[in-house]
């Protein structure tokens, strides 16, 4: 069953229908109005003529001169008891008003009565007339106009709007289709343009609409967030490109191992070594797939932390002495007790990251000191190391970058301190990066709410 639509599906169409309804609708209005009032116009045009003649005749008669009477185009002088005394001579033997009439007149003015009148030839007319005292023993004068030329000026003026409303409507009708047409025309060329786009790798962009309104303003954000998806993308495919090399070296690494081992099964000590080795970089591996994930699950909103209270300076001491064997370098703790709601498996594994960072740097003393700064808690982690280099201190929080292998040991995957920003921002806190003092290395800033 088809079913017709009452209401197009086009945005177009559908404005330039309603500016269609609706100037019709006041044009119509306003029309009406116009025709109303031109009406009037011609009717109080009459009126006030007619007053005008009746002024006149009246002096006239008042005068002792019936000869105005008779030289009007429609007047007639009636005594008090409707007799008609004089009649202008174009009515040719006919009255205006019967003698009830006139004598239902009386003292007062009757004014812009219409009448039919009966012409010669039997064919009535209509007849707007003034009916007035004129001051002397009763008498009554009556001063008419025939309505024929008004009316016919009236309908005139209803052929000429009746022709001319519809060609107005039709004329805005186009006007409004242009217009919305012409308003619409960017909309369309965005929609080509945003269909041509295939994929975010594209540097192709939405073109550019000329102004200041909603539609060059939407044109601009929506530009805008193509920008903003294509960096996203471009660090997306950038982490699978760096990750996949990460995960290439261990992995080649362990299929020589496992090669080895095979090939040396008559000595049990080459075989050792190579499955210590394999088995090493199957750690490595273990170890990146765990911080891969954790960056995912942060990137997903999804990194849970589990808070109760924790004191950052027993943390802090507790793995301090667990660290140092671990990477080598010598790890002071200062500051008071400070006790917050936090993780505290995920602030261990922020305080062995920038230790295992120190470490890769080639530090030999890293300084731990705790401490609040208003409303948070403050972890700063300094060390002796050549600190970060300027060129990328703006973007060492990014996963997969690594320092100049010059300054740094070649370990790792790069992505510590990304781990550490991730668990910082699950536990609503920032991180900082700077170089200098205390201790003349890298200096990173932790901040945490406080529950204080």
């Amino acid at each position: 069953m088809t079913v017709v639509r009452l209401v197009p599906s086009s945005l177009r169409a559908r404005l330039a229908l309603t500016f269609g309804a609706g100037t019709s609708f006041v044009l119509l209005v306003a029309l009406s109005l116009l025709f109303v009032a031109l009406d009037r116009q011609l009717d109080a045009a009459v009126d006030a003529d007619i007053s005008g003649r009746a002024d006149d005749l009246i002096a006239g008669v008042l005068a002792r001169d019936p000869g105005a009477v008779r030289g009007d185009p429609m007047a007639e002088l009636y005594a008090a008891d409707g007799t008609p005394l004089v009649s202008a001579a174009a009515l040719a033997g006919q009255t205006l008003l019967a003698p009830e009439q006139v004598r239902a007149v009386g003292d007062r003015t009757v004014r812009s009565v219409v009448l039919l009148v009966p012409r010669p030839g039997g064919t009535p007319e209509r007849v707007r007339l003034i009916a007035r005292p004129v001051g002397r023993d009763g008498e009554i004068l009556a001063v008419g106009q025939p309505l024929s030329t008004v009316e016919g000026a009236g309908d005139r003026q209803l052929v000429v709007l009746a022709v001319a409303t519809p060609l107005l409507i039709a004329a805005l009708c186009v006007l409004g289709w242009l217009l919305v047409r012409a308003a619409l025309r960017p909309v369309d060329e965005l929609t080509r343009e945003a269909a041509a786009i295939s994929t975010l790798d594209s540097d192709r962009r939405l073109p550019a609409v000329t102004g200041d309104d909603e539609i060059a303003r939407l044109a601009a954000t929506l530009d805008g967030m193509l920008a903003r998806l294509a960096v996203a993308f471009a660090r997306e495919r950038a982490f699978v490109d760096d990750a996949s090399h990460e995960l290439r070296t261990p992995i080649a690494i362990m299929r020589g191992e496992i090669d080895l081992a095979l090939q040396a099964c008559d000595d049990p000590e080459e075989v050792r070594r190579s499955l210590s080795a394999a088995q090493r970089q199957a750690a490595r591996l273990s170890r990146l797939a765990e911080d891969m994930l954790l960056l995912a699950r942060e990137r997903a909103g999804a990194l849970g932390v589990l808070r109760e209270p924790v004191d950052l300076t027993d943390l802090a001491h507790a793995e301090a002495r667990a660290l140092g064997p671990v990477t080598g370098i010598t790890v002071e703790v200062r500051g008071d007790p400070v006790i917050i709601d936090a993780d505290a498996g995920r602030i261990r594994q922020v305080l062995a990251n920038l230790a295992a960072n120190s470490a890769a740097a080639g530090a030999g003393t890293a300084r731990v000191t705790v401490g609040t700064d208003g409303a948070d808690a403050c972890i700063e982690w300094a060390d002796d190391g050549p600190g970060f280099p300027p060129n990328l201190l703006d973007q060492a929080f990014e996963r997969f970058v690594r320092g100049d292998p010059s300054r740094t040991a070649p370990t790792g995957a790069g992505l510590g301190l990304s781990i550490v920003r991730a668990v910082v921002t699950a536990h609503d806190g920032t991180a900082l990066l700077r170089n200098g003092p205390p201790l003349s290395g890298a200096v990173v800033t932790v901040r945490l709410p406080a529950t204080f």
